[in-house]
């Protein structure tokens, strides 16, 4: 990763991260000079079909997936719903779908499209902590529920959730699990021929790939229907191959293996030290999410300040050159609370005064402390001022 030092410090990777200058390189020859479609019989094409497939690879060997099980796709909001639309499709007789109420837009957004052909959405609420607890899965689930999504850490939070024992919950009830692992692909380890999901989503520009590329893992053995037909990712998604954008999507994938062997205990020590220099200093800072270290991803925390509107909070950081956000950036622009703060129980006012701190590759103990001694500064004011 680039060490050269920006203007500002970036604590919002959770909404995009910079291409790497490694995926870089392996991305530009395929603007240029092997620039072939995949689909044509001469060696132009040829060479771009073999740099797909080495991609799929990477990423295959990344998820403990096979090649086969890779569909790429536009990023992880096509391969979210593509895997919904798929699976209630390959289940016509059961018409439920279960979905925990701290899932991506691009997944509850579903809900009243689905209702209205049929559906029955139940939605699954968190406990004050913000994880779906398998009991609340058994409790819900019937012979009649097609499919069961519950995201793999959540994007606003960094909560880890169980799905593990939740597969097991819907599996015994026949049903197959979709878990949206764009917020832990790269963060955390998934081991797929350990947890055996039916299918699985991820986004490239959220682990120093390009923007635009994505892909869902499909297990093989179960039925999909695809919801855009071609001849194309072995029939499962038409259209021409994004070389240059699946090319960097594999680059990224053996880059995050290598992050996840050497950086997971720097980046968790720079995470608490973060939590634990505003909390100590100040009992109205709480951390919004399991108290269990191991129960988090360890590169995002989520803040509350209770009695101060975090929007004013990130407009005074934006103001030194320091970035965070108040929660999902497909969200960005919206003056409503957070819709996960609000399933665990949070008030409204409670759930817009906290902001999501989430550190990327190149954060360092500087960062750190120059945000922490700035956001005190601003907190002592504003207290001061109420």
């Amino acid at each position: 990763m680039n060490t050269q030092r920006l203007s500002f410090i970036d604590l919002d990777s959770s909404a995009t991260t910079p291409v790497s200058p490694g995926v870089l390189d392996a991305m530009m020859p395929f603007f240029r000079e092997h620039y072939g479609n995949p689909s044509s019989p001469y060696p132009l094409g040829e060479q771009a079909k073999e740099a797909v497939a080495q991609a799929r690879g990477h990423l295959a060997q990344f998820l403990s997936a096979e090649p086969r099980e890779i569909l790429f796709t536009s990023g992880g909001t096509e391969s979210n719903q593509t895997a919904v639309r798929g699976a209630l499709s390959a289940r016509p007789d059961r018409k439920e779908i279960l979905v925990s109420a701290i899932e991506h837009s691009s997944i509850l957004g579903l809900k009243p499209f689905l209702e209205k052909e049929g559906y029955k959405v139940s939605i699954l609420p968190p406990t004050p902590y913000g994880r779906i607890d398998p009991e609340t899965v058994k409790a819900a689930i019937s012979e009649n529920t097609a499919l069961v999504c519950v995201m793999w850490v959540n994007n606003e939070t960094g909560a880890i959730q169980p799905v593990g024992e939740i597969l097991d919950v819907a599996h015994q009830a026949g049903a197959l699990v979709h878990t949206d692992a764009v917020a832990a692909t790269g963060k955390i380890p998934i081991d797929l021929s350990r947890i055996r999901v039916d299918s699985l989503s991820l986004s490239g520009h959220k682990i120093y790939g390009p923007k635009g590329i994505g892909a869902l893992f499909l297990r093989k053995g179960e039925t999909f229907s695809s919801l855009m037909p071609g001849s194309q990712e072995r029939k499962r998604r038409g259209g021409t191959e994004n070389v240059p954008g699946i090319v960097g999507l594999g680059q990224a994938a053996l880059e995050a293996k290598e992050y996840l062997e050497t950086c997971i205990e720097k980046t968790t020590l720079l995470r608490d030290h973060l939590e634990e220099s505003l909390m100590d200093c100040f009992p109205f800072v709480r951390r919004n999410g399991p108290r269990e270290s191991f129960l988090r991803a360890p590169h995002m925390t989520n803040l509350g300040f209770l009695g101060i509107a975090a929007e004013k909070l990130l407009l005074d950081l934006v103001r030194e050159g320091i970035y965070v956000s108040m929660g999902s950036a497909c969200s960005s622009g919206s003056i409503e609370p957070s819709h996960v703060l609000t399933a665990m129980g949070q008030t409204r006012e409670e759930a817009l005064s906290a902001l999501r701190f989430s550190l990327g590759r190149s954060a360092t103990a500087r960062d750190i402390d120059r945000t922490t001694t700035i956001l005190s500064g601003i907190l002592r004011e504003k207290r001061r001022a109420s």
